[in-house]
């Protein structure tokens, strides 16, 4: 993806017993849907002998590959309450398969939508969610009067020092949101009277957790 948008912090796997039958949400980032494929067929050879092994994905710039499947549950008791729980808690790139023991009690259509999404619910909110921002790393270089003033304004506008070398002047280097490179780099000059060079050191995803409350 190219925006910002959220994740899980990493792969996790949760599970709840519900009337006896068990539930495990096995959760992955995916980076493509040959990914999504290799990590869905790894879940199945694990629990090659559970009753299911239901899926959901999102992926892609604004979710446009949405794939699920109830594998033989009712129809619309499985994949859909799985994207569902995906969507409602804004995690995008992961696939989340559910995989169920049948306990021998019948849950009923309304009782497994509720199995199916807060099995993975229950393993977004274990796990955590982070947000990927597309960031550029800004080299900049200042005189020693400058730091003090600098490293206050870093401070009220919340970016991030990556490294600070001291020589002849010194060069910090800062992480700062692509949309708003061009403005902070306004920002600083002003505050610093034009007594500044930058240098564009490149762009990168930078990952920033978030509460998932």
């Amino acid at each position: 993806m190219s925006q910002p948008y959220y994740t899980i912090t990493a792969d996790t796997v949760f599970e709840q017993t519900i009337k006896k039958s068990r539930f495990i949400a096995s959760l992955y980032r995916i980076t493509d849907e040959a990914d999504a494929q290799a990590k869905l067929a790894t879940v199945r050879a694990t629990h090659n002998k559970a009753t299911h092994n239901c899926f959901g994905y999102l992926l892609g710039d604004d979710d446009h590959i949405q794939r699920m499947s109830d594998d033989g549950e009712p129809s619309g008791t499985a994949g859909v309450p799985i994207l569902e729980a995906l969507k409602l808690n804004e995690v995008h790139d992961v696939l989340a398969v559910v995989t169920r023991y049948f306990g021998g009690i019948k849950l009923g259509a309304g009782g497994l939508i509720r199995a199916y999404n807060s099995t993975p619910v229950g393993a977004i909110q274990q796990v955590g969610k982070v947000q990927r921002l597309r960031q550029t790393k800004l080299a900049v270089t200042i005189d020693y009067r400058q730091v003090d003033p600098l490293n206050y304004f870093l401070a009220q506008q919340s970016l991030v020092t990556l490294s600070t070398d001291y020589g002849v002047a010194v060069t910090q280097t800062i992480a700062v949101n692509t949309p708003e490179l061009a403005a902070t780099q306004t920002a600083i000059t002003n505050l610093l009277n034009g007594q500044v060079s930058f240098a564009d050191l490149g762009e990168q995803f930078n990952e920033v957790p978030v509460s998932t409350n």
